[in-house]
């Protein structure tokens, strides 16, 4: 019995991207294990662990974490899914990130969201609030009934400061700097795969069809039609 191969992919794209909800839907059809290293470092945080602890210190300091404490922490994660599918997210970051995972394993594709930055500063300047419920409003997409107030309680609303313009212009620069090497290094070992586009619904088409040249789809519903 031949057992079939095990995806191990990384995804990368902009804050605001879509990353969230593309990978979503690669769990779903392929079965995957979606691995953020940003729910990694916060679950290692709150359980107060070595590494959790370390990565803290660095973070309460207003510092990056050090690219010796990212690779431990992910690497000891990826030790426990050596039988599994895994799609890695947020992780690398950098070149020497890169090149600690690619010691450890092989790794198949890199999936890049390429959205304009443009598209991304609209969608998450449109974003707004309601701090007591969580609410999320969009301004494109999904309106409060009145501006500027919450449907429900007619309590106002407010922006994040992570999605206030300046800011979020900020984070688009950063995430181009940091990353723009490590694209370049996976594209120089041919294992990219750029993803154009403003719309979710309109990426996604492409990165199921490529994705199930390689791995059959295993959700149960008519994958004809991905969703």
């Amino acid at each position: 019995m031949v057992l079939p191969p095990l995806l191990r992919a990384v995804i990368m794209g902009p804050p605001g991207s879509g990353k969230g909800t593309i990978s979503a839907r690669i769990v779903k059809h392929f079965g995957v294990k979606h691995l953020s290293s940003g729910d990694l470092l916060r679950d290692n945080m709150q359980k107060e662990t070595e590494v959790g602890i370390l990565a803290k210190s660095y973070i309460d300091q207003g510092q990056l974490i050090p690219d010796n404490i990212m690779t431990r922490l992910v690497l000891s994660e990826l030790k426990g899914l050596d039988q599994s599918n895994w799609l890695l997210d947020g992780f690398p970051r950098t070149v020497v990130q890169a090149e600690a995972l690619d010691k450890e394993c092989q790794i198949d594709t890199v999936i890049d969201l390429d959205v304009p930055f443009e598209t991304i500063k609209c969608r998450l300047t449109a974003r707004w609030i309601h701090p007591a419920s969580g609410r999320v409003y969009n301004l494109e997409f999904n309106p409060p009934k009145a501006q500027g107030i919450d449907d429900i309680t007619g309590e106002p609303l407010v922006q994040r400061n992570d999605d206030k313009p300046e800011t979020v212009t900020k984070r688009l620069q950063a995430y181009d700097a940091q990353t723009k090497p490590v694209l370049e290094y996976y594209r120089e070992k041919g294992l990219l795969k750029s993803f154009s586009g403003t719309e979710t619904n309109k990426i996604w088409p492409h990165i199921y069809s490529f994705l199930k040249t390689k791995f059959p789809d295993v959700s149960k519903k008519d994958s004809a039609t991905p969703r």
